[in-house]
């Protein structure tokens, strides 16, 4: 398998040396500064191939393998094969993205908002501190803040009651971060940051739309772009929804073994692919992350490898990459096996995600993508890899 590590372009407190020092050598990347929608160039593309690919004198070479993410525009997702103006911008930042020799694209549907969390830095008992779901917090953002139009039947009178007593004990700067955290586009996102009235007027353009007519958009998207695709030899791999499970009376259907098999039925193109996220798709338990593994191998051709702990009422946190609810040797011991298939050294993974620690705590990080948090995840995910490698 390849080593990756996700980078976030000139600005990343995380520059590409210490990317070297950490021993990954292929780069996820993306055009980040540009806004959702926005058809890339060639140009663009190769200037920030080159910036990443241009190695100094006694240097390790590093190459941008995968691009994370080409933001699939909100129009495609509400008007599939209707919005034929915006598939026919993203096919063209397919084909810029191909002609600079990168062919994997991680992409995802998740609809008005992408991944969410309510805390970006909740302290574990060690002392670093992790990014957090916490059930009480959202619902409180839900009814108290947002107050989306028929939230409660979402809620049992418990769950409202709790959600209650959260939302009062917030101050102003409590109600400014959680809206900052939820609304305005952690990083990474492929969705625009959003306003409270915004965000509500977003969730009424969606107001008729469930996962079945979500489903249908995403199969006729992939429909039209998965023809280019498999001419340029470049694989598409849909990421899981962060988390994956509804969120705001909105649809996901990219959050079960069920789902990504309906997408492979509609779209069999080889073209049409799975990013595997484990810390994704680890928060349901009922997902067996060792099973989807081993029967969506053929289609697995990016992995994202960290860890979640659930908790009873709906709440999960970043666990340590060992740790958490995920079988991990389990899950890297089929991907190698699938990987040893394809001749070796063919499937790209990046640790995601990683704790807030060390020296970490008192500088500028980009939320969940910290060094030294990433660093030790690497390490602990590389001596798995090597086990499985010495012993299968």
């Amino acid at each position: 398998m390849i080593e990756a590590w996700r980078w976030f372009g000139p600005h990343d407190p995380v520059a590409l040396d210490h990317i070297r020092q950490a021993g990954a050598t292929a780069i996820v990347n993306a055009l980040h500064e540009l806004k959702p929608g926005t058809v890339w160039t060639q140009k663009q593309v190769a200037e920030r191939k080159n910036l990443i690919e241009t190695t100094p004198a006694n240097r390790t070479p590093l190459t941008w393998s995968i691009v994370e993410s080409i933001p699939v525009p909100d129009d495609v997702k509400r008007l599939g094969a209707g919005a034929k103006e915006s598939i026919e911008g993203w096919i063209t930042s397919m084909e810029a993205v191909a002609a600079c020799d990168i062919k994997t694209i991680c992409y995802n549907f998740m609809p008005v908002v992408d991944w969410t969390r309510t805390d970006l830095d909740a302290e574990l008992p060690t002392g670093a501190t992790c990014m957090r779901f916490d059930a009480d917090r959202f619902a409180a953002f839900e009814l108290f803040i947002l107050q989306r139009p028929g939230v409660e039947k979402d809620y049992t009178l418990e769950q409202r009651e709790r959600a209650k007593k959260t939302f009062d004990r917030f101050t102003q700067d409590d109600i400014d971060y959680l809206t900052m955290v939820i609304a305005s586009a952690l990083p990474g996102s492929t969705t625009d940051p959003l306003t409270i009235p915004g965000f509500r007027d977003k969730l009424e353009a969606y107001a008729a739309i469930d996962a079945t007519v979500l489903r249908k958009h995403l199969a006729e998207f992939l429909a039209a772009v998965t023809p280019r695709a498999e001419e340029l030899g470049v694989k598409l791999t849909l990421h899981p929804d962060d988390p994956p499970r509804p969120l705001f009376g909105l649809p996901r259907v990219a959050s079960t073994a069920a789902d990504y098999q309906a997408l492979f039925d509609a779209v069999p193109s080889e073209a049409n692919g799975m990013c595997f996220c484990t810390g994704s798709l680890g928060v349901r338990a009922d997902n067996d992350l060792v099973a989807m593994a081993e029967h969506f191998a053929p289609r697995i051709h990016f992995v994202h490898l960290r860890a979640t702990k659930r908790e009873e009422d709906g709440s999960f946190y970043e666990s340590d990459h060992l740790d958490g609810d995920v079988d991990m040797v389990g899950v890297i011991s089929a991907l190698w096996a699938e990987d040893r298939k394809r001749g070796g050294h063919t499937i790209p993974f990046r640790p995601d995600h990683g704790h807030r620690m060390l020296d970490d705590l008192h500088k500028t990080v980009t939320p969940g993508y910290a060094g030294i948090g990433r660093l030790k995840g690497l390490g602990e995910l590389r001596g798995i890899m090597r086990a499985v490698e010495r012993y299968t």
